[in-house]
């Protein structure tokens, strides 16, 4: 009898063990930040993801934005050298090369400067956990970029508060070894219904369109994107062409390029890679963008 109910105590504490664990959720994970350069974070467990090879073009084949492309590289170096450096949003037209420019200079900088420079990629779902991110980056030996792309926030999205404690708030403040990038097609993040929302419902209306406005103003640098002219769209063309040596003659380049845009109803950046990835299938060429 004795035996049986020790048998009886033992499965349930067995349970019981199972239940807390449960509730503790996932052990963190141990991160190996010699594992890559470019990481994703999955606060679940605590995790930054190694990603073994990043999705990227090289710096020399982003056309169009030389101005915006200067800037942010001039700011990059000097945080990879350690000194200060402002955190950036980029905004603006749709496939012109925002997301693809931070890739590319961080890689850029990354190689010339030759320092141990990381790029942490936080999903626009996951703001909410900055927090603990900047808790984990704040005593590693790295400079790491944070990157969110494509970041804006819904009505009842309260999440823009996370992201502007980590940017600027707090008592510690950001750390020193850390710099934010994200883009987003929205100068202000949020969109005009949501902040007239507010305004509307205020007792003080201007302080909340304030409180909205003052998370963009929390990057100190803007850099702009805007929809390229017709040349700028064929330099795009005549870059990758060069570079992948696709051989076919400059007009017939041109008109298949123009034909391209037109059914696309764009010219952009994006829209020129799509029309430079099917000639090279057509003409049964490998491209690596790296």
């Amino acid at each position: 009898m004795t035996e049986e109910i020790n048998t009886a105590l033992l499965g349930e504490l067995k349970r019981l063990a199972d239940a807390v664990q449960r509730l503790a959720g996932p052990a963190p994970a141990v991160n190996d930040w010699d594992a890559a350069d470019c990481f994703v974070w999955a606060p679940q467990r605590q995790h930054l993801q190694p990603v073994k090879k990043p999705n990227r073009v090289a710096l020399k084949l982003i056309r169009g934005v030389d101005h915006v492309r200067d800037i942010l590289h001039e700011n990059t170096v000097r945080f990879a050298e350690g000194y200060v450096a402002n955190n950036v949003l980029l905004w603006g037209a749709r496939g012109m090369g925002k997301s693809s420019l931070v890739k590319a200079v961080h890689e850029d900088v990354r190689r010339e400067s030759g320092v141990a420079l990381k790029l942490v990629e936080v999903h626009r779902e996951d703001i909410a956990s900055l927090p603990n991110l900047l808790d984990l980056l704040k005593d590693t030996p790295y400079r790491v970029i944070v990157f969110c792309d494509d970041l804006s926030f819904d009505h009842d999205d309260t999440a823009y508060k996370s992201l502007k404690a980590a940017l600027d708030g707090g008592v510690e403040g950001r750390p020193d070894n850390v710099l934010f990038y994200a883009t987003s097609n929205r100068r202000h993040l949020l969109p005009r219904h949501m902040m007239e929302n507010e305004q509307s419902t205020a007792i003080n209306p201007s302080e909340a369109v304030e409180e909205k406005v003052s998370l963009s103003d929390r990057f100190g640098l803007w850099l702009g994107f805007h929809k390229c002219s017709q040349e700028d769209y064929l330099g795009m063309i005549d870059g990758y062409a060069d570079h992948f040596k696709l051989g076919l003659a400059r007009d017939t380049l041109h008109a298949e390029a123009l034909e391209w845009a037109t059914t696309r109803g764009a010219r952009s950046g994006r829209v020129a890679w799509q029309y430079i990835q099917d000639l090279a299938g057509r003409m049964r060429v490998h491209i690596d963008r790296a």
